[in-house]
């Protein structure tokens, strides 16, 4: 059978992840290996879980310009090919999962292997009192409108690269090698997920949306727009036009625009 590993990069949020950790546990199918990767969060070192498998634990130091994504989704995926891993399904550590989804990512990428897939993400409520029910998450179902969501047992192909979705998706590791993982040059929020669906286009892998790996985003504070990584979006934002010719993240620099944060100069965007 093939070997699936589950990898979520980690930095605070520890109560999500025990939950998410109490979703997989309900899994028709479990992974064969669960891969934490902390950024500058050594209690994720030592974690456990109720349920096997046990952990593979790999630390990412801190950037000085903000949290290692790219770095840590990297170095999640290498320890998991390591291991033996064919299918790499990425989790934000705020996603619970619905009771198939390692399954039906399993058997998408397994079935069209040079394809990046993506499953529909709900973004749930703040949490009743007593918190979510892992075992009630099909209630909530509500994919965001902004993403395809096929029905369970669907799978839609040719999706637009500009529509990947990091919170979760999965991939074959000739796959992940092939697209070349993410471009450590992003650091702190925003970007490194658009760069990596574009390196994916470049290398001939396309981007698919497979109804049965449902996802639930858990409930935190949001800022919207996100003043306080204005910064990091302007870098990478940068770093992303160097690289594509074209600046993302458009929709959060017209609102920082608009606020009169930021403004267009020529082909770049600079803060006010």
């Amino acid at each position: 059978m093939t070997s699936v590993a589950v990898i979520t990069v980690v930095h605070g949020r520890h109560d999500h992840l025990r939950l998410q950790d109490d979703s997989l546990a309900l899994s028709t199918r479990r992974p064969d290996d669960r891969v934490l990767v902390a950024m500058d969060d050594p209690e994720v070192l030592a974690w456990t879980t109720t349920t096997p498998p046990e952990p593979l634990t790999v630390s990412v130091p801190r950037h000085p310009d903000g949290l290692p994504l790219a770095a840590a989704r990297n170095a999640g995926a290498t320890a998991a090919i390591d291991a033996g891993a064919e299918v790499l399904v990425f989790l934000d550590v705020d996603c619970l999962v619905s009771p198939g989804l390692v399954e039906d990512y399993a058997d998408a990428v397994t079935s069209e292997p040079d394809t990046l897939w993506c499953g529909p993400v709900t973004y749930l409520p703040p949490p009743p009192q007593g918190g979510y029910r892992v075992t009630d998450l099909g209630a909530w179902d509500s994919p965001h409108p902004a993403r395809p969501a096929p029905a369970p047992g669907e799978r839609l192909a040719g999706g637009d690269p500009d529509l990947f979705w990091s919170l979760s998706f999965a991939l074959h590791r000739d796959a992940w090698r092939w697209i070349g993982g993410f471009h450590e040059g992003y650091a702190g929020y925003g970007g490194e997920d658009t760069d990596f669906a574009q390196c994916a286009a470049a290398a001939g892998v396309g981007i698919g949306w497979t109804g049965g790996a449902r996802a639930f985003h858990q409930h935190h504070p949001v800022q919207r727009p996100p003043v306080g990584h204005l910064d990091d979006i302007l870098r990478n934002g940068r770093l992303f036009r160097r690289r594509w010719g074209r600046w993302p993240m458009t929709g959060w620099l017209e609102q920082f625009e608009e606020r009169g944060l930021v403004e267009r100069v020529g082909d770049d965007w600079v803060r006010v």
